[in-house]
C-alpha cells in the first residue's frame, strides 16, 4: 500500500473528508487522491488556483495581501487554507503555493520555495519548505510528497 492509499484508507476509516487548493503543483496533489479508486468517499474537491486572479476570486485572498506578501508566502497560504475550509466544509483542508521554476525565483524567494497549509478542524499550520532546484517536475513531485507526508502525520 503506497502513501496515497494509506491516507485514503485512514480518512475513510475516520470518516474524514478532504479538500485541496493548490497552485505550484497544478493539480498533482489532487491527482494523488483521485488516481486511487474509492477516493470519492473522502475527496470533496480540488482547486487549482494558479493565478493571483483565481486566488482572489475563488479563495477570497485579498489583493492587498498578494501585493504586500506575494502569492508565495505564509500569509497567502494561510488564507488559502482557511478560505478553502469555509467553501468546502471539509474536516481537513490543504493549500499549496510555491515557485516551481524554471523562472520566477528571486534571492528572497528562490525556486523551490513552497508553503503548505493544513487545517484540521480548528487547528491550522503553515509549513515553509525548501526543495532543491532539480527542475519543475521534481519540485512539483517533491511538494506533493511533502504535503502527503504532513497530512499522514496529522490524520
Amino acid at each position: 500500500m503506497n502513501l496515497n492509499e494509506k491516507i485514503i484508507f485512514l480518512l475513510k476509516k475516520k470518516k474524514i473528508k478532504i479538500a485541496i487548493a493548490e497552485s505550484c503543483t497544478g493539480g498533482m496533489l489532487s491527482s494523488a487522491f483521485t488516481s486511487i479508486s474509492g477516493s470519492s468517499k473522502i475527496f470533496t474537491f480540488g482547486l487549482v488556483t494558479y493565478s493571483n486572479e483565481s486566488k482572489i476570486k475563488i479563495l477570497k485572498v485579498p489583493h492587498k495581501i498578494l501585493k504586500k506578501y506575494g502569492a508565495v508566502s505564509a500569509e497567502c497560504c494561510l488564507l488559502m487554507v482557511n478560505n478553502l475550509s469555509k467553501i468546502s466544509k471539509s474536516k481537513i483542508c490543504i493549500s499549496v503555493t510555491g515557485i516551481a521554476g524554471p523562472k520566477g525565483g528571486t534571492k528572497n524567494k528562490p525556486i523551490g520555495l513552497v508553503y503548505i497549509g493544513i487545517k484540521k478542524k480548528k487547528i491550522v499550520k503553515v509549513f515553509k519548505i525548501k526543495i532543491k532546484n532539480k527542475g519543475r517536475r521534481y519540485i512539483q513531485r517533491q511538494t506533493t510528497q511533502k504535503a502527503l507526508k504532513i497530512l499522514k502525520d496529522i490524520i
